[in-house]
């Protein structure tokens, strides 16, 4: 784990044009809620979904890859444009090499944001593996990045601003809302 963007880390980040997003612990803080009826909700932090629109529209694509199977997952992901979502997937591979073959991406032109030993498969065959400030120690461990914030708290906002500032797109989307 290095948050100082030496060359080699902006080098990764820079030929990225995919990231795969698990969804407990990353897109949401990995409280799990559930209703007297057995309903699950989720909580999505506002500004790490603003971060992925913002993303796409730089033409990095958004991809999620989740071991649970969740409805409010589905709803949210269809709210943010996310056209590749695989639930229910505890091994990551198979998804993750399906949305290469879909997107015609090559696997280190894809990252990985993860928090938990079930990310490590992934987070090892990416070209850039990012994780979360309070992910499971090994993850941090097998990370080029950590974020400065826990999972679901704005975290992913922080990596897909990083990857806009690194590929050079962020000062024309932060100006497109300054006209």
């Amino acid at each position: 784990m290095n948050n100082s963007l030496d060359a080699n880390l902006k080098q990764k980040i820079q030929a990225l044009k995919l990231i795969i997003l698990d969804v407990d612990g990353v897109l949401t803080d990995g409280r799990l809620f559930f209703d007297n009826d057995g309903r699950e909700y989720k909580c999505f932090h506002a500004r790490d979904g603003h971060g992925v629109k913002l993303l796409q529209r730089t033409g990095v694509n958004v991809a999620v890859i989740s071991g649970r199977k969740s409805a409010a997952v589905t709803v949210r992901m269809k709210n943010l444009g996310i056209e590749h979502v695989y639930q229910g997937h505890e091994n990551k591979i198979a998804a993750f090499q399906e949305v290469l073959e879909k997107t015609g991406v090559k696997a280190e032109q894809a990252a990985h944001m993860g928090d938990d030993l079930l990310d490590l498969p992934l987070m090892k065959r990416v070209g850039c593996a990012f994780a979360v400030q309070d992910a499971n120690f090994v993850v941090k461990q097998h990370a080029d990045y950590c974020t400065t914030v826990p999972g679901g708290l704005g975290a992913v906002r922080e990596v897909c601003d990083l990857i806009m500032q690194v590929q050079g797109t962020f000062d024309e989307i932060v100006n497109s809302y300054l006209q």
